[in-house]
């Protein structure tokens, strides 16, 4: 049995081609992200480790500082303490503070000042990866993401700002990697001499200790020693500890991004499932009369069972190994535009392959294989012997009514997948709707693939009402497609799950979008935003906004108004927001329920999101809670979710109360009517010509930056998605090879009555077309409801808007997708002889 099985398969192997594909894809997909996400981690390790391997122990300051808002800082006592240890022959502290550092423009780089940090000295944990470390006064080293977003290189002169906001000169001596350090892969860094770190960044104490054990003593017994002399003050590692907890932490930003290309790789392996699972139902219902007669010579159902699934693992394992080899590369592609962009590496880490990727790449491809080859191997074990040898089976088996249980139990999945949503869409926008709404979609991806028989028929009816206009060859098209219900929506529920995802996607884009343009639009009818760089050591929030800027803007013909916002959270971490000099409903724009320019002392305007989450309402009273006191506001205004006010808009005089010291921190500007946008930004440039940390955006170039990042972030989903996409398309094609094959006899006699050769093709065209609009229109109306669903649980409010034109580029795909299906296939149908298939019958 298994050498028939094997001679089958070198005699019949065209047929697995479509099928081999799908597999090598899924596995390319699986492989690759495994290993680019080892080759990830390893190269995080590895930066982690090198900028340790210098240092011995490392001290961290920890505890409170004078200034709460202040990070903890270690005094020079404690550095001389640790230097006096005998287990100790060396230790450097390191300042590190916000420097400033002005672009090519003058401008601050970044929405975050740049970190000042003292490098060198008797332990110097970092080294240059190009040039060398600053040694003077008037030399600095950039870090390499800052090198690269700035475009300073070696030997240029940069400006870098000190406390006071005074400018001052340095020449480039080299650049430095410093690793997976969150806050300096964030805010970006410049490396100083140690007097020279403390001038600009107004730091004198220092953040962390860098030790060097003395000659002989472990490295345990150095840092054991240090912690003892700190005491609580610090807290305390060996290099290499050190090095793995930042390894670590940097591990789990490796892991998450391998994890969510994981997700798209399961999407099209789930995808090759089906379409190998389609072909192998095929390949039994045509071979029934081979199968029968081994069972007349013989073979049981045990063998014939065992038979299918030996194909399909043969086949797995074939198909596996090649996609394993080919994710390989892409692994190792990927890693390398990954350590560019990703790591910020100037320096390359060696590919990582290991066992687990091979192996789970071998497991997936020869799993999914015979996995879904086990239903179609049942139905191959069911059929009596005589009644598979009688001609009509294979006609009765594709013909045979969808019956009633299939209809009754689609449709139980596709009511709880709506009471799954029901009770989604009830919910406030939070984490536990969003599941349940992904749970819905899947049961209801499990209703339509039952019903997908009866949905293929009914669309396929209606179609085929117009395209049956086209001529003879696309009522046989139509014909054919009805024929084998089944078969039909086997091949085209592959293509379903792709073009799905890919439109709830887009919904969701373009939802957003819309519903946060609209809101700002709605809000903050402005032309300019002005803001400071946000604070380092105070989350969130903006850096004072110098009142000479907002007093020149205002003194200007080309402004019309300039309003100023000041935002502060209370003890429950609720935003607070006053608008001083703004008249609210007018400059500030409207509310959703009520008038903002109600909102007088003693009354206040909340957030929809905020308002549900409290459950109050307009004449209901809110409790703001700060150290400098208390306000109890009544509520007579309600904000639109998504808009630009976040939590509680109150009165000036209410704001100073909660927050007396608080200043303004960000800028609304409105252009004069009859000023030209030269003079609008003439104005704009002069009132921020001295403060270079001021930055001002264009709020039209906002939208479009805004519209450009989400559209980016899209392409790459799109890129990610569209193997499956293609993986369909395959299955489509073999879908269509195989009936080829099996209508050979019927094509035979259609060409012997007068069907030309190019009608054939058309009419192999038309049938692979209306299964790819079938799939794919049925992907687009699932992907409307859910991405409308998804964006309904993700932001309050959403203004749900239909991405026609990707909708419609979907359309098109899936029109190209089933002519190029079908050029293989047709080319094959016409070139069959007639004479001789007439005569093999």
């Amino acid at each position: 049995m298994l050498r028939t099985t094997l001679a089958g398969l070198r005699f019949a192997w065209r047929r697995l081609i479509a099928t081999s594909l799908a597999i090598i894809l899924g596995v390319v997909f699986v492989t690759g992200t495994l290993v680019f996400g080892d080759s990830l981690h390893r190269s995080f390790t590895v930066q982690a480790m090198g900028s340790m391997d210098r240092v011995d122990v490392i001290a961290l300051a920890t505890g409170t500082s004078a200034d709460e808002d202040e990070p903890p800082l270690l005094d020079e006592s404690a550095l001389r303490r640790v230097r006096e240890l005998p287990e100790v022959a060396a230790a450097t502290g390191a300042v590190i503070g916000s420097a400033p550092l002005l672009d090519e423009q003058g401008r601050a780089l970044g929405t975050v000042p740049t970190v000042g940090i003292s490098v060198g000295g008797d332990v110097p944990r970092y080294d240059a990866v190009e040039g060398r470390l600053p040694s003077t006064a008037n030399e600095v080293a950039l870090a390499t993401a800052t090198a690269a977003s700035s475009g300073f290189e070696v030997g240029d002169t940069v400006t870098v700002l000190d406390p006071e906001g005074t400018k001052h000169d340095f020449t480039v001596t080299g650049v430095i990697d410093f690793g997976p350090e969150t806050s300096i892969s964030y805010r970006g860094a410049v490396a100083f001499t140690l007097d020279t770190a403390q001038r600009m960044t107004g730091v004198t104490g220092y953040r962390e200790i860098y030790v060097r054990a003395a000659e002989g003593v472990p490295a345990d017994q150095a840092e054991s020693a240090v912690a003892d002399a700190l005491g609580a003050d610090a807290d305390v590692y060996t290099g290499r500890e050190y090095g793995e907890k930042l390894a670590s932490t940097a591990g789990v930003q490796a892991r998450i991004f391998t994890t969510a290309l994981l997700l798209f790789a399961a999407v099209s392996v789930f995808v090759a499932a089906l379409v190998i699972h389609n072909t192998f139902t095929i390949l039994v219902a045509q071979r029934q009369r081979e199968l029968a007669l081994l069972r007349c010579v013989g073979a049981t159902r045990g063998q014939v069972f065992r038979a299918v699934l030996v194909e399909a693992l043969v086949v797995g394992m074939a198909a596996s190994a090649v996609g394993v080899v080919a994710g390989i590369g892409l692994g190792w592609g990927a890693f390398a535009l990954g350590e560019r962009f990703i790591t910020d590496s100037t320096t390359s880490s060696p590919l990582v392959i290991t066992a687990v990727p091979i192996v789970v790449g071998l497991l997936v491809g020869v799993l999914s294989s015979v996995a879904s080859a086990l239903h179609p191997a049942v139905r191959a074990t069911r059929v009596p012997p005589l009644a598979a040898l009688r001609s009509s089976a294979l006609t009765e088996e594709q013909n045979r009514r969808v019956g009633w249980l299939r209809a009754v139990t689609g449709s139980l999945f596709l009511l709880g997948s709506a009471a799954l949503l029901t009770v989604a869409l009830r919910l406030e926008p939070n984490q536990i709707a969003m599941i349940l709404v992904v749970a819905s979609g899947l049961v209801c991806f499990v209703g339509v693939a039952v019903w997908a028989p009866l949905i293929v028929r009914g669309v396929i009816t209606v179609l085929g009402w117009l395209v049956r206009r086209f001529g003879v060859p696309a009522s046989l098209a139509v014909d054919n497609a009805l024929r084998a219900p089944r078969r039909a929506a086997a091949a085209m529920i592959a293509l379903t799950v792709g073009t799905t995802l890919i439109t709830g996607y887009s919904v969701v884009n373009a939802s957003m979008l819309d519903t946060l343009e609209t809101r700002l639009d709605e809000q903050f009818p402005v032309d300019y935003m002005m803001v400071t760089q946000l604070d380092p050591d105070q989350a969130g929030q903006y850096q004072e906004l110098p009142a000479e800027v907002v007093a020149e803007l205002r003194s200007s013909p080309a402004i019309s108004t300039v309003v100023t916002q000041r935002t502060e959270q209370d003890d429950n971490n609720t935003p607070v927001t006053a608008f001083p000099h703004a008249k609210l409903g007018t400059d500030i724009g409207e509310a959703q329920e009520g008038d903002l320019a109600d909102v007088v002392p003693g009354t206040a305007a909340i957030s929809e999101n905020l308002a549900q989450k409290h459950e109050v309402g307009i004449g209901d009273s809110l409790s703001l809670h700060t150290e400098h006191g208390d306000l109890s506001p009544t509520v007579v205004a309600i904000l639109p979710a998504g808009g630009g006010i976040l939590g509680v808009l109150v009165s000036v005089d209410d704001f100073e109360r909660l927050f007396p010291d608080v200043p303004d921190s960000q800028a609304y500007i409105t252009a004069a009517a009859d000023a030209s946008p030269k003079e609008v930004t003439d104005a704009v440039n002069a009132a921020i010509a001295d403060y270079p940390q001021v930055q001002v955006a264009n709020v039209s170039q906002m939208k479009l930056e805004f519209e450009e990042l989400l559209n980016s972030v899209f392409l790459v989903i799109l890129a990610l998605l569209g193997l499956a996409v293609i993986i369909a398309v395959f299955g489509v094609a073999n879908t269509l090879a195989l009936s080829v094959l099996e209508r050979s006899r019927e094509s035979a006699l259609l060409r012997a009555l007068g069907l030309t050769r190019p009608q054939l093709r058309r009419m192999l065209a038309v049938e692979a077309v209306l299964l790819s609009v079938t799939g794919g229109a049925l992907g687009i109306a699932l992907g409307l409801l859910f991405g409308w669903a998804a964006g309904k649980v993700t932001l309050m409010g959403l203004i749900f808007t239909v991405p026609v034109a990707e909708i419609a580029g979907l359309v098109a795909v899936a029109v190209v997708a089933g002519l190029l299906a079908a050029v293989l296939p047709a080319h094959r149908a016409s070139r069959v002889s007639v004479t001789e298939q007439l005569a093999a019958q």
